[in-house]
């Protein structure tokens, strides 16, 4: 598969491919910017081959490395995107770890990562994503010591997925405020597809604001712990983007946005925690458009993680207080995208893609300049 010439590199810095026969490790790394400070993001440990079982073991395997490099690295530009739209000190990369975590993850095989990771010097920090949890996270950080997210430690700041789900909550307020004119969510429908960490979270925090919500999820225990704490409808996964409501929430793997699912979307604001959830990032973002689907770009929405843990990147301390505030900031860029959008009658995910370019161009001029 071509790297440099594939639409997904776009600019990517460097690109580290990670083997260890010893331990199964098959992982790669991802750094697309460092300009506006060392590239963090995280670490998603997941089975590329699963959909590729109908294929013989030879090109299936083809396809979940080719699977993997498309994701790590849209995933990776999209962390630096995120950064830059945030305002953090912080470049952009990502890393996968190719393979079924149920099967072949070890504390060996998250160890060896760990020092793939260290090999780089600090030009990119790893934290939990998909796949992995906030222990991995420690057990990585027995062979790094660029990892965030970490539980114990001076600058720790913990699980970053409930200020994810805080920042995706906020961003939903300020769609509903801008596509349908209203203060509250009180009444209104919310489609959240997956509920497992900050999912659950965000349906917490829509059930709390009045809001009725229709869940979905492949891992049968996580639709158990939301019902456990409310009333929640639950439908089929290949049924929940079609349902009946005010805002879709893509709150689980990206791609869910496409030529086929789009013209089926009911609800008028597309809001979630989800990453690239357009398939295809300009065809879709210019049907949403044209549909009248408000989209809220996820790489501005899903940044309260992010935000969390720009204070440990650092070695600085940041209380609870500070660190809401700025999660609370979402809701404010989002609403800069929207109002351009309308304004220049674009797609809100060109406007935040144009935005973001701009921050870090700007920034590595003024870099460029300072060494002249």
């Amino acid at each position: 598969m071509p790297v440099f010439s594939t639409r997904a590199f776009n600019k990517h810095e460097q690109v580290v491919f990670c083997s260890d026969p010893l331990t199964g490790l098959r992982a790669i790394i991802a750094v697309h910017s460092t300009v506006l400070g060392p590239a963090v993001g995280g670490c998603r440990f997941w089975d590329y081959a699963a959909a590729h079982r109908n294929a013989s073991l030879d090109v299936a395997d083809v396809r979940a490395e080719e699977d993997a490099i498309f994701d790590v690295l849209r995933l990776s530009r999209g962390m630096s995107y995120k950064n830059a739209m945030a305002g953090l000190r912080l470049g952009g990369g990502k890393s996968v770890i190719i393979g079924d975590p149920k099967t072949i993850k070890t504390p060996e095989l998250l160890q060896s990562f760990g020092n793939y990771i260290q090999r780089l010097g600090g030009s990119y920090y790893t934290a939990e994503d998909v796949g992995t949890k906030p222990q991995d996270m420690e057990t990585i950080h027995g062979t790094t010591d660029y990892v965030v997210g970490l539980e114990s430690g001076e600058f720790a700041t913990g699980d970053p997925s409930p200020h994810t789900a805080k920042g995706v909550f906020t961003g939903i307020q300020a769609a509903v405020r801008h596509k349908l004119g209203r203060t509250d969510l009180d009444g209104l429908t919310v489609a959240i597809q997956g509920v497992g960490n900050v999912g659950r979270d965000v349906a917490n925090h829509l059930r709390a604001a009045g809001a009725k919500i229709i869940i979905t999820d492949i891992v049968q225990e996580n639709i158990e712990r939301v019902l456990a704490s409310g009333e929640a409808e639950v439908v089929a996964g290949d049924k929940i983007h079609a349902v009946d409501a005010d805002v879709f929430a893509p709150c689980a793997l990206g791609g869910v946005l496409n030529a086929k699912t789009i013209p089926q979307i009911k609800a008028k604001i597309i809001a979630g925690a989800a990453n690239n959830v357009l398939d295809d990032e300009v065809a879709d973002d210019r049907e949403l458009m044209k549909r009248g689907i408000l989209y809220a770009p996820d790489y501005i929405i899903n940044a309260g993680g992010i935000i969390s843990v720009e204070s440990e990147v650092h070695k600085e301390h940041l209380d609870d207080a500070a660190r809401a505030r700025k999660v609370a900031h979402i809701a404010e860029t989002l609403t800069e995208v929207f109002e351009a959008s309308d304004k220049q009658k674009q797609p809100t995910g060109k406007i935040a893609n144009e935005l973001a370019e701009k921050r870090i161009d700007d920034k590595r001029r003024a870099l460029r300049s300072a060494a002249e």
